[in-house]
């Protein structure tokens, strides 16, 4: 498969223990491998907007993270905020409580932070946490964060029980229409885990083993 692996990577690290050191590090891999995107938390997006302003590298944190169940308001502040400091690519939890209960409230929700993320000139992508939901659930997860005008679904968080399968990439990929993306993340840690979820359909793959996946990947494996 012809492609630049590198550009489909946001190289990302959220664990709580991060350190500033940690993320300098994170930068220094990003430029090195011109990834897609950089995925910190919401704490470091200043600093990390200062190193990547020249450059082409997206900046994503994330919101509502990692359990989804704030207020709306909370979630839209937060997004102020880290629109302010520099991100420009936002990874939304979805109100997983609400969705399972059938509350239309979720689409209304993400409908308002699509709108917000865009005027901004910022991309929204809605994770879904699929390891806690049923194809049926995932399905219907998929259009309505379409219909609620977000530019990718992505199906974890890295936090639940278990991260990205590629039967539910495809199904995600199937679903959405095609102007909306689909992101994997969580456990895909090399470069044959990253292939199988862009052969199913993932345009975007979150992961702690960018690196790892670039050595790989050079080597033909």
């Amino acid at each position: 498969m012809s492609m630049e692996i590198n550009r489909y990577i946001e190289h990302t690290l959220l664990s709580p223990e991060l350190t500033a050191r940690q993320v300098d590090g994170l930068i220094e891999e990003a430029l090195e491998h011109n990834f897609a995107g950089v995925c910190v938390p919401p704490f470091w997006v200043k600093k990390v907007a200062r190193e990547l302003r020249e450059t082409s590298i997206g900046l994503v944190t994330v919101v509502g993270f990692p359990l989804g169940y704030q207020q709306t308001e909370t979630k839209l502040r937060e997004m102020e905020v880290a629109l302010e400091q520099g991100a420009n690519e936002l990874d939304v939890v979805m109100n997983i409580s609400a969705f399972k209960t059938g509350m239309p409230w979720t689409k209304i929700e993400l409908a308002k932070c699509a709108h917000q993320a865009h005027q901004a000139g910022a991309v929204l992508k809605v994770i879904l946490e699929t390891a806690l939901l049923s194809d049926d659930e995932i399905i219907k997860a998929t259009k309505l964060c379409a219909d609620a005008g977000a530019d990718y679904v992505k199906t974890s968080t890295g936090f639940a029980s278990a991260g990205a399968k590629v039967a539910h990439v495809s199904l995600m990929r199937k679903t959405a229409p095609a102007h909306v993306g689909v992101k994997a993340s969580g456990g895909i840690r090399s470069y044959a885990d990253a292939l199988r979820m862009i052969e199913a359909g993932a345009g975007r793959i979150g992961t702690s083993s960018g690196v790892k996946i670039m050595k790989e990947y050079g080597n033909g494996d």
